[in-house]
């Protein structure tokens, strides 16, 4: 089976076992929260399952949810969990954000969130930047996903500001996907702005 019909039949078992609603996101300004705002040259899809987001946090997709995601946090709060899952509470204690964690502590964060199904996970890079405005880092990573032993890439920028985490992840599988939307992601990483 290719990587395109492994990644519509994961779709399509997540869309039949949990409550999915859909929102168009338009191009151009979009506020985030309360202090994140972004600017977007395409639209985007705003997929919404329930159990699988924060308060503070939204997914977006361009193909489904299997095929590329890109989630944006938008002032998680100290002692929020990063992205909690079907058996949240389990990970709440590992997977905690805390406003003194260095940077090699919050890619741990995530690094426990994309793999809490056994999928495997690499640092690729690791650098200081500015997100927002703020500074931050940016981190690169690829994940071998355990359910179909797909190869995803994925890139991250993330800042602390007033104590609240702030981040945009996008992932993508390796082949075709990931090249096909990485440069509008990118885009919309350096539009965005921490008020």
């Amino acid at each position: 089976m290719n990587i395109f019909k492994k990644c519509v039949v994961l779709s399509a078992i997540l869309l039949t076992t949990a409550c999915v609603t859909t929102t168009k996101i338009d191009a151009g300004p979009r506020n985030i929260g309360e202090h994140l705002q972004l600017n977007l040259s395409g639209a985007w899809n705003q997929i919404n399952v329930s159990g699988m987001n924060g308060p503070h946090a939204e997914t977006w997709t361009m193909e489904g949810l299997a095929i590329d995601k890109l989630n944006i946090y938008s002032g998680l709060n100290e002692n929020e969990t990063i992205h909690p899952g079907s058996d949240a509470a389990r990970d709440k204690k590992n997977y905690v954000f805390k406003a003194s964690l260095q940077p090699e502590q919050i890619v741990a964060l995530f690094e426990g969130s994309l793999t809490r199904d056994g999928s495997t996970f690499k640092l690729l890079k690791l650098q200081p930047t500015l997100f927002g405005g703020v500074k931050g880092f940016h981190f690169e990573y690829a994940v071998i996903r355990k359910i179909d032993n797909v190869e995803i890439l994925g890139t991250a920028n993330v800042a602390i500001s007033r104590n609240q985490l702030y981040a945009m992840v996008y992932q993508a599988p390796k082949l075709v996907f990931y090249s096909r939307h990485i440069e509008r992601v990118n885009q919309i990483m350096q539009s965005a702005r921490i008020s």
